[in-house]
C-alpha cells in the first residue's frame, strides 16, 4: 500500500469512525493493519508488531490459523446464516455437544449469542426468568464483588464495579445491585474468615430479592486483573446454596486455557449453575458467544411450556460455529496445561526485571496472563506509540501494563515484549 493511501484511509478513518473507549475530538493513535499472521501483525507502513493482547485476549491461536481458515472456506460455500428459530445446523449442533463435553458436566444446556456482553445479558435473564419459573418473582437482583467487569451493555454494567469501573456516568440508569469487596488478592494467600462474612451477611440481607451470584473465576480481568485464590469459589458455592442463590461464572476472559486451566473454575472444586464463554470461543475469528447452564435452570423455566425470553438474530451463526468448532479441535489437540504453564515460565522470566525499576508496584503471572501493575496510571496518547516504535503491541489500561499473548507465541518473542515493557516504563515516565 503505499503512502498516499495510507494517508488517505487513516485521515477517513479519523473522521468517520469511532473506536471504542475513544474520544472523536481527541482520539488516540490508531495504525492501519495491513495483515496478520502468527503472533504478528503488520501494518501498512512496513512495520511487524509482535501481539502481546491476542486481540483483546480471543486470538488464542494466532493469526490466519490454516485450519480456521480452511473451515471457514468450506462452510461459506454451503451458508454463511440461517436464523435459529425454527431452523438448526450442524455447525452448531456440533459447537453445542463440544462445549457441553469440555465445560463442568453439571452444564448441559447452550444458548448461543453475538457477544461476551449479550452472553452475560442472557445469564441474568436466564436467572431472573428461572425464579419467577419457581414462584419467585422477587428474585430480580444480583450480588457480586467490587472490581469486576462483565461487558459494557446495560444489565452487564450493572453488575460491574459501580464506583471505580467505566460505567459509573450511568448509575442512575442501571438497576442498583448488590456489591461485596472483591476477592482479596494472592493465589496462594489463605481465606479471610472476614470476607466470607461480608458474603454471608449480604445473603442473609437480601436473598429473598437475589437471583444469583455472578463472579470472574480466579482472575478479575479488566478492573485490575486482580488474581486470588479459587478456594474463595467452593464457599461461595457453598453460600449461595444455602440461601438459594444461583451461582454464575464469567469466564469470558478466562476460558479455554488461559489461566492454565481449560476453564478457571477448575482450579476450584465446585460448578456453577450458569456459565458466559466468549472472546476465543472462535479463536478470534468470528463474534460469539453461549451461556451454558444446568437441567435444573433449562428445565426450570421451560416446564409447563415456558420458553425463554431471548432471542438475537444472529444466534447461531453457521461461519461463527464453524471457526468455534475449528478453534475448539485445536484447543482439545493441545496439552493445554503444559503449553500455558511454558507460557507463564517465559512470562515471569520476561516481566521480572520490571520490579527493578522503581515505579513499579508489582509483576504477577498466571497462566498466559502477565501483569506489570504501575505506581501511576499511563497516558495511552503517548505510550502507545513508544510500544509500537518497539515493534509490540501492547494496550494498557490505568496503572496496568498486561500481556495475553496467542498460545502460538515464542519464547524470543514473549523476551522482547518483556524488554519493550522496560524501556517504555523508563522512557514514558522519564
Amino acid at each position: 500500500m503505499n503512502q498516499q493511501e495510507q494517508q488517505r484511509l487513516t485521515e477517513l478513518d479519523k473522521q468517520l469512525l469511532w473506536h471504542p473507549y475513544t474520544s472523536m475530538s481527541h482520539p488516540t493513535p490508531h495504525f492501519l493493519v495491513e495483515r496478520a499472521a502468527g503472533c504478528e501483525f503488520h501494518l501498512a507502513d512496513g512495520r511487524t508488531l509482535i501481539d502481546g493482547m491476542s486481540s483483546w485476549w480471543s486470538v488464542i491461536h494466532g493469526y490466519s490459523h490454516p485450519a480456521i481458515n480452511q473451515a471457514l472456506h468450506q462452510q461459506i460455500d454451503d451458508f454463511s446464516h440461517v436464523m435459529f428459530g425454527g431452523l438448526t445446523h450442524k455447525p452448531a449442533i456440533e459447537l453445542g455437544e463440544k462445549l457441553v463435553a469440555m465445560t463442568p458436566p453439571s452444564l448441559t444446556r447452550v444458548f448461543f449469542s453475538d457477544s461476551g456482553s449479550v452472553s452475560v445479558e442472557v445469564a441474568l435473564k436466564m436467572a431472573i426468568q428461572y425464579w419467577h419459573s419457581q414462584g419467585q418473582p422477587n428474585k430480580q437482583h444480583f450480588a457480586t464483588p467490587r472490581s469486576g467487569y462483565h461487558g459494557d451493555t446495560f444489565a452487564a454494567m450493572s453488575v460491574c464495579d459501580p464506583v471505580n469501573g467505566m460505567h459509573s456516568m450511568f448509575n442512575q440508569a442501571l438497576t442498583p445491585q448488590c456489591f461485596v469487596s472483591p476477592p482479596p488478592t494472592g493465589i496462594d494467600t489463605p481465606l479471610d474468615p472476614n470476607y466470607l462474612k461480608e458474603i454471608r451477611e449480604t445473603f442473609a440481607e437480601h436473598h429473598e430479592h437475589l437471583a444469583g451470584f455472578i463472579i470472574e473465576p480466579v482472575v478479575q480481568n479488566a478492573g485490575g486483573m486482580r488474581f486470588y485464590n479459587p478456594a474463595y469459589l467452593d464457599e461461595i458455592r457453598a453460600l449461595c446454596d444455602e440461601f438459594n442463590i444461583l451461582l454464575i461464572f464469567d469466564e469470558i476472559a478466562t476460558g479455554f486455557g488461559r489461566t492454565g486451566k481449560l476453564f478457571a473454575t477448575e482450579h476450584s472444586n465446585i460448578e456453577p449453575d450458569i456459565m458466559c464463554v466468549g472472546k476465543a470461543l472462535t479463536g478470534g475469528y468470528i463474534t460469539l458467544a453461549a451461556t451454558i447452564t444446568n437441567d435444573r435452570v433449562a428445565l426450570g423455566i421451560s416446564d409447563q411450556g415456558g420458553v425463554f425470553m431471548h432471542g438475537p438474530t444472529f444466534m447461531g451463526n453457521a461461519l461463527a460455529c464453524t471457526a468455534a468448532n475449528a478453534s475448539l479441535d485445536l484447543v482439545q489437540s493441545y496439552d493445554i496445561e503444559t503449553k500455558v504453564a511454558q507460557i507463564q515460565v517465559w512470562l515471569e522470566s520476561a516481566l521480572s526485571p520490571c520490579l527493578d525499576l522503581d515505579l513499579v508496584r508489582d509483576v504477577r503471572c498466571l497462566g498466559a496472563i502477565g501483569v506489570v501493575e504501575l505506581s501511576h496510571p499511563v497516558d495511552l496518547h503517548k505510550i502507545q506509540p513508544l510500544f509500537v516504535e518497539k515493534g509490540v503491541w501492547i494496550r494498557p489500561f490505568g496503572r496496568l501494563i498486561y500481556l495475553m499473548p496467542p498460545y502460538v507465541i515464542e519464547q524470543e518473542q514473549i523476551t522482547k515484549l518483556g524488554h519493550a515493557i522496560q524501556a517504555v516504563i523508563q522512557a514514558h515516565f522519564a
